[in-house]
């Protein structure tokens, strides 16, 4: 993705896109978070993933506080540009729980 690409993303009312972060070979996704336009910004600068977190009010980088840091290999947005997929090589686990992906958990 380049940068001037950011501006014809639909971002919501809150200036928010999701973002599905995926394993980039294996595919498994990982995890779901929200980025606005600067921490789009970020990552594709640092090359690793940064976020807003909706919570706290602020940007946050996967990785600074647990060491488990998620380095972009690849930024997809989808057909009506309003969702991002990005690849990445995850260092240890995705999700607060210790798990790999925040998605271990089946309805059925």
């Amino acid at each position: 993705m380049r940068k001037n690409e950011i501006k014809n993303l639909k971002f919501n009312r809150q200036g928010l896109i999701p973002a599905i972060i995926q394993d980039y070979k294996t595919k498994q996704v990982l995890m779901l978070a929200y980025m606005n336009k600067e921490s789009l910004r970020r990552t594709l600068k640092l090359k690793k993933a940064c976020f807003w977190s909706r919570s706290r009010k602020e940007y946050w980088i996967k990785g600074t506080t647990s060491g488990c840091y998620q380095y972009v290999k690849s930024i997809a947005y989808d057909c009506d540009m309003d969702a991002l997929l990005i690849g990445v090589r995850q260092v240890g686990v995705a999700c607060h729980t210790g798990n790999r992906s925040c998605f271990y958990r089946k309805i059925k």
